[in-house]
């Protein structure tokens, strides 16, 4: 079976090439409709198919880059797009970015970095499990006092409205941003972006993981104009860190190269896709994810501390994180070719 295995030319690893084609893929039309970079899946799923954790990072964030300028011009045809405050976060990123980056050197070279990214993985994972549970769980309470009513809630109503309390602050310049429709202090947008950046240094992601939550929760941005701003964020901060990663020799070109191909068809779909699925009905979808993905690295530590069952819990973390890759990929393709159809036959309806 030594054909099913490649060869990476810079770190050295044989790599289980058709893992790296069901990441691709999957990751593009998951990246596209959840608006992030699916970094947060693909560099615990590379660190699984054999890359070392500075290399999954690296390679991660040059796939990523690629993919997500693919699909923010694909949301940006929908009006999805808030180029204006994609911008203004630029500025933080960068920063952050670096900062991260630095530290991920010096972790590696007191060889700690596994272990630490890992950890950290986990606690923000779990995090971000609790906020999406907390606010799905309060809209669906909101949607059931309506209907008990007799009435509707308000599409934009949301179960947790931090950002309320977020643009209570006025320190100038105040920025009013059009296709978010909100008006805020530009340090919020930029203070958010370091520490995305920041956690996109260390952790191989472009910050879409915890920065659509963000924009959501602190911005105040709706779902689809989240999406898109921030995979046109993760398109921009991608460029900067693939840079930043290949020129201390740690992004693996040709693992990067096999992902982009699927991603670069996955994302069309992914795109899409989010015409089809209401606001709330993404979150869901976003949760699971995230649950699935830190389950695979509690695998991951397992194995780690306990030798007797490594095999085990290796194998176990690889076939969860591609099986959840592909079949919320598979889920969101069927979502996609029905909301196509159901579209065509309006349309011609409309005809006659």
């Amino acid at each position: 079976m030594d054909w099913l295995y490649v060869l990476m030319p810079i770190s050295g690893v044989n790599i289980f090439w058709p893992g790296l084609i069901v990441l691709g893929v999957g990751v593009g039309i998951i990246g596209a409709f959840f608006g992030m970079g699916g970094a947060w899946m693909v560099t615990p799923g590379l660190n699984i198919l054999g890359f070392p954790m500075a290399f999954a990072i690296g390679t991660d964030i040059a796939h990523m880059a690629g993919k997500s300028l693919i699909s923010t011009l694909r949301h940006g045809k929908f009006g999805n797009v808030d180029y204006k405050l994609g911008i203004v976060m630029i500025i933080g990123t960068v920063l952050g970015f670096e900062v991260g980056a630095q530290m991920i050197m010096w972790l590696e070279r007191i060889g700690r970095v596994d272990a630490v990214v890992r950890y950290l993985y986990l606690v923000l994972l779990f995090a971000i499990a609790w906020m999406m549970i907390t606010d799905i769980r309060k809209r669906f309470k909101m949607d059931k006092l309506a209907k008990e009513k007799g009435g509707d809630v308000d599409k934009l109503a949301r179960g947790l409205e931090w950002h309320k309390t977020v643009h209570k602050l006025k320190i100038p310049p105040m920025v009013h941003f059009v296709q978010a429709g909100i008006t805020c202090s530009a340090w919020v947008p930029i203070l958010i972006s370091f520490a995305t950046g920041w956690l996109a240094g260390i952790l191989g992601i472009g910050g879409g993981l915890i920065r659509m939550p963000a924009l959501l929760y602190f911005v105040g941005c709706p779902t689809h104009v989240a999406v898109g701003t921030d995979l046109f964020e993760v398109a921009i901060s991608g460029l900067y860190g693939a840079g930043s990663y290949t020129y201390k020799g740690r992004t693996e070109l040709v693992a990067a190269m096999i992902m982009l191909i699927g991603a670069s068809v996955g994302a069309q779909v992914g795109a899409v896709a989010t015409k089809y699925v209401k606001g709330y009905g993404i979150r869901v979808f976003f949760l699971i994810a995230v649950i699935g993905c830190a389950i695979s690295i509690v695998f991951k530590l397992i194995a780690a501390a306990n030798p007797s069952v490594r095999t085990l819990f290796n194998n176990s973390a690889t076939v969860l994180i591609l099986s959840l890759v592909a079949a919320l990929s598979l889920y969101i393709f069927m979502l996609f070719l029905k909301g196509a159809k159901a579209e065509i036959a309006a349309k011609k309806a409309r005809g006659k």
